[in-house]
C-alpha cells in the first residue's frame, strides 16, 4: 500500500491530477493536460523559414493539446506497473 501511495504522490508532483483512485484494487488514475505552445514564436520562425516551419508549427500544436492519462496500479504479484489510457 505504501508503494501504491508514493507512486501516486510522485506522478501529483510531476504535474498530474488525481481523477480516480481505488484503495481495494489498488489502482488510480491520473491526467495531465496539454501544453501550451507559443504561437507567437512559432508564427516568427514560419516567417524566417519562409513557411516551412508550418509543418512542425502544426505537429507541435496537435501533439500539445492532446491529454495524457495514465493508469498506475499494483498487480497481482505485488509489482507495480504504470501504463498509458486511451483517451477518445
Amino acid at each position: 500500500m505504501q508503494v501504491f501511495s508514493n507512486m501516486i504522490s510522485n506522478k501529483v508532483h510531476n504535474g498530474f491530477t488525481l481523477e480516480e483512485r481505488n484503495d481495494e484494487l489498488l489502482f488510480a488514475v491520473l491526467s495531465k493536460g496539454g501544453k501550451v505552445v507559443n504561437h507567437s514564436l512559432n508564427f516568427m520562425i514560419f516567417c524566417l523559414t519562409l513557411g516551412l516551419w508550418s509543418f512542425a508549427w502544426l505537429y507541435l500544436t496537435f501533439e500539445a493539446s492532446k491529454q495524457k492519462k495514465i493508469l498506475v496500479a499494483i498487480d497481482e504479484d505485488g509489482l507495480p506497473f504504470e501504463e498509458r489510457c486511451l483517451v477518445a
